[in-house]
């Protein structure tokens, strides 16, 4: 949520964020209109609780023959109190539902357009020159028995697998290593709920733009969480943090379901886009003036793990029209795949500054008082994107694919065999 001040002394800053995003600039000066109507009764509530609150003085040192009197203006004041109260409480839902409706400020580094937009910002590594025909992830997943999506879509539907033999080891030592990495850098290892209740995706900003791709529990009113960036923001909800504390960073691992609603006939082969998968995130919870700071190191950790894969790799600056409701800049890590012969998002992280602290009320409190944290998000590992990336990048011509060097302690072995 925008800061409400920020908003009074900068209309034209948001009304511009609204426009570089693609989003209803209008709703900017409706915001404003209610916030004025909403403050108007607050003052008209307060200054008639004043005079409730003289006049029940008065009537305690009354005359007998006055008290009559008054208590009967003091009824018709308790009904005009009561009635401001509600006129006020209605404003401010009304207020706080419009100001609920604007995405973030953006960064005014990112990029102004839609999602093909980006900045490439770097490039790392060299795609491989094979001197055979490269298989896809897919035919070397049947080749090594490690994913099968035949019996997936049996099961489950459409976008559907499972990770069998070393499919699975493939998952727990990407997971692991992920996990270490994570410890050695400072975070909490976090095992999260994945069912989380209206309040956490609401704040979090799930439930807006992207909440075609939730899925929803109708009867218990929770919903699957498309990433353990929910039950980490919403951990800390309606806490104050001690100031020097922070950052605190969690890594919380879990499975994460989406829709994939309107990518009907995109990646329908194989595991790219899956409508259930697992996930190391990376969560921070920091001071507001070292937030673009922490994006960086996010970023940083992202890359780190690439590089220790052995693969290919872009950063891209996400532009405006691309980003989430939530945040005012994302990078996102795009790993090469030899058969699509593209680079493909493999990782993301956002600077989501006090947006989502405000809708989930997360303050910290130093010296100077309680204001609201700064929240970040990254992508340390989407498991089914790496293990297509690790396969295609490091297959050899039988079939067989190499282990990057990091996992091998963790697998035990420097190769994937035939089955």
């Amino acid at each position: 949520m925008i800061d409400i001040k920020f908003l009074r002394d900068n209309p034209d800053v948001v009304k511009a964020s609204q426009k570089g995003r693609g989003e209803d600039a209008s709703i900017v000066d409706k915001v404003l209109a209610a916030d004025e109507l909403r403050r108007e009764a607050i003052e008209k509530f307060e200054k008639l609780r004043a005079e409730q609150n003289t006049l029940s003085k008065s009537v305690g040192s009354a005359k007998a023959e006055e008290k009559a009197a008054l208590l009967e203006n003091a009824k018709e004041l308790a009904n005009k109190v009561k009635e401001a109260d509600a006129k006020r409480a209605e404003l401010e839902e009304a207020a706080k539902a419009l100001i609920m409706q604007l995405s973030n400020v953006l960064d005014p580094a990112a990029p102004i357009g839609g999602e093909a937009d980006f900045v490439v910002l770097e490039h790392v590594g060299t795609p491989r020159v094979f001197d055979f025909e490269a298989k896809d992830h897919v035919e070397l997943g049947k080749l090594l028995g490690a994913i099968d999506t035949e019996r997936g879509a049996k099961v489950a539907g459409s976008r559907s697998y499972y990770l069998t033999g070393s499919g699975a080891l493939l998952e727990f030592a990407l997971v692991n290593y992920a996990i270490s990495s994570a410890l050695k850098s400072g975070f909490t290892p976090v095992i999260p709920p994945v069912l989380v209740n209206p309040a956490a995706m609401e704040g979090t900003g799930f439930l807006g733009q992207a909440a075609e791709n939730v899925y929803r529990i109708e009867k218990d009113d929770v919903y699957l969480v498309g990433t353990s960036e929910v039950p980490l923001a919403a951990m800390h909800m309606d806490e104050v943090l001690p100031a020097d504390k922070l950052p605190m960073r969690y890594a919380g691992y879990s499975s994460c379901f989406r829709r994939e609603a309107g990518s009907y006939g995109k990646d329908t082969r194989g595991i790219i886009r899956v409508h259930q998968f697992d996930k190391v995130e990376m969560f921070s919870f920091c001071h507001p003036d070292q937030a673009k700071e922490e994006h960086a190191r996010l970023l940083q950790w992202e890359k780190d793990f690439l590089n220790a894969m052995e693969i290919p790799y872009r950063v891209i600056d996400v532009a405006s029209g691309d980003l989430g409701s939530s945040a005012n800049r994302k990078f996102d890590i795009e790993a090469w795949i030899p058969t699509q012969n593209a680079y493909r998002e493999v990782t993301s992280t956002s600077n989501c500054t006090e947006f989502q602290a405000r809708r989930l009320n997360i303050r910290y409190k130093d010296a100077d008082g309680t204001k609201s944290v700064a929240t970040l998000n990254g992508t340390l590992v989407a498991i089914p994107r790496m293990i297509v990336a690790i396969l295609e990048n490091h297959q050899n011509a039988d079939g067989t694919v190499n282990v990057p060097k990091a996992l091998q302690p963790f697998l035990g072995k420097a190769r994937f065999e035939l089955v």
